[in-house]
């Protein structure tokens, strides 16, 4: 496995914390959510669901999910934390590995050094040129959480063989945080080794007949899927999957499935139904990918711990500057804190 990405992480890490030395600091809390502003039109919906069966055949299931907080700012930037898991399921044990947390400290006048440094480690060869530019401060945390979990999809594409591979999210590319050379690379890895990516969306805004997709009543029992089809595709937006409806278990829970599109459609039923007889489902959502999130996700000691060691370490003052949503409005008043 290629670990110079892990590495660069840790190095900038170190690196960004030496710029807030002596800073005044403001503690936060807040889980920073991905953008699902995306807007497409044009959805149709297929006539009939596909029924599955469980294959009780042995196959590996493995799961990555990133996560990134803020966890303060300063006069300057914001400080802000990254974590990745990798979950994977083999003769019914779960094995996890986890990377981070990295704790950087972002500010406007480096956020580009860093960012294209990361890029480099890994995504952009010697001889390319890095044409994209770094996102905004706000959207720094997501941006560089995407390069991690990018990196965790491709080290599992190339390192399993014959199993099934699941992301949070879709299959979306040409949008900020997922180019389309990259998500190419990652699924095309992934098929060389026999290896199938089904990418689970909790949330979309896709909509047929003004229903959110995964509202659509399904007359058939589960375990089914339901076909969307995409009549209009937005450039430079690329759907590189194919886009399911997924009611895997009796419930009230569908969820967003994208499969590759250069899957054979018997390959693809055959993953799923490989992954119904290995996995468990609780509310209708695979096991590992759940064992994912909740490996990369903060608990309240690990951001206490975080912020003690940024304040002690650096020489931070902590500062408490007013809501100002509470000064003027009183119970009235909401706002982040």
């Amino acid at each position: 496995m290629d670990n110079s990405l892990p590495q660069r992480f840790l190095e900038l890490s170190l690196h960004s914390l030496r710029h807030m030395r002596d800073q005044p600091f403001q503690l936060n809390q807040q889980i920073i959510q991905q953008d699902n502003s995306l807007k497409i039109q044009n959805v149709h919906c297929g006539s009939q669901p596909v029924q599955l069966k469980p294959r009780t055949e042995e196959t590996t299931i493995a799961a990555v999910d990133t996560s990134c907080m803020k966890i303060g700012e300063t006069a300057k930037g914001i400080l802000i934390a990254i974590r990745g898991a990798c979950v994977w399921k083999e003769k019914r044990n779960h094995r996890y590995l986890r990377l981070g947390p990295f704790v950087f400290h972002v500010a406007e006048e480096y956020k580009e050094e860093v960012y294209r440094a990361l890029r480099k480690t890994y995504f952009i060869s010697p001889h390319e040129h890095d044409v994209d530019g770094s996102p905004g401060l706000f959207q720094m945390p997501t941006r560089i959480a995407c390069l991690l979990e990018r990196w965790l999809q491709t080290m599992l594409s190339k390192t399993l063989t014959n199993s099934v591979i699941l992301f949070d999210g879709s299959l979306t590319a040409g949008i900020g945080d997922t180019p389309v050379k990259c998500m190419k690379e990652i699924l095309q890895a992934a098929r060389k080794r026999g290896n199938t990516i089904l990418a689970f969306s909790k949330v979309t805004n896709l909509r047929v007949n003004g229903y959110i997709i995964t509202d659509v009543p399904l007359k058939h029992k589960p375990p089914c899927l339901l076909e969307i089809t995409v009549l209009k595709r937005k450039s430079p937006v690329l759907f590189m999957g194919d886009i399911y409806v997924a009611r895997l278990k009796k419930g009230k829970y569908a969820f967003r499935l994208d499969i590759d599109n250069e899957v054979s459609r018997e390959l693809r039923i055959e993953s799923i139904e490989k992954l119904l007889g290995n996995e468990v489902f609780p509310q209708g959502y695979p096991e590992t990918l759940r064992l994912a999130h909740i490996h990369c996700t903060f608990t309240a000691n690990e951001v206490i711990a975080m912020q003690h060691f940024a304040t002690h370490k650096f020489n931070l003052k902590i500062i408490d500057r007013p809501n100002m949503h509470k000064v003027l409005f009183g119970p009235f008043g909401k706002g982040d804190n």
